[in-house]
């Protein structure tokens, strides 16, 4: 699993560098996005601009995510490629993320300044 993240101010990108995201990843995947968001900003964007392939397992593992950052962070997606906005939207999670077109909509571009 190949997770890389970035902070800007009070926003921690954390990007999946990898093709998929399913079952034979959707554990170890849960595991390292705890580690990588415990006790940080207060805001977590997953940046899904690598991830071609989501199924069950991987939306599941997303949202495990999502609770695991608790109430104290704000648990964001962006860079949805056209496979995965489509699970998303027809698992209506769309409706359940804030979700951005790419790292760089965020706060108007500040993740540029980075």
């Amino acid at each position: 699993m190949d997770l890389s993240t970035r902070d800007l101010d009070n926003i921690r990108i954390v990007t999946v560098n990898e093709p998929r995201i399913d079952a034979a990843i959707a554990i170890q995947f849960k595991d390292e996005m705890r580690a990588l968001v415990h006790g940080g900003p207060a805001r977590v964007v997953l940046d899904l601009s690598h991830v071609g392939f989501i199924d069950s397992s991987g939306l599941g593992a997303v949202v495990a995510a999502m609770k695991q950052s608790g109430t104290a962070q704000h648990f964001e997606l962006a860079g949805l490629t056209r496979s995965v906005k489509k699970v998303f939207a027809l698992t209506r999670m769309d409706r359940v993320f804030t979700i951005h077109a790419d790292v760089t909509a965020i706060n108007g571009g500040l993740a540029d300044a980075g």
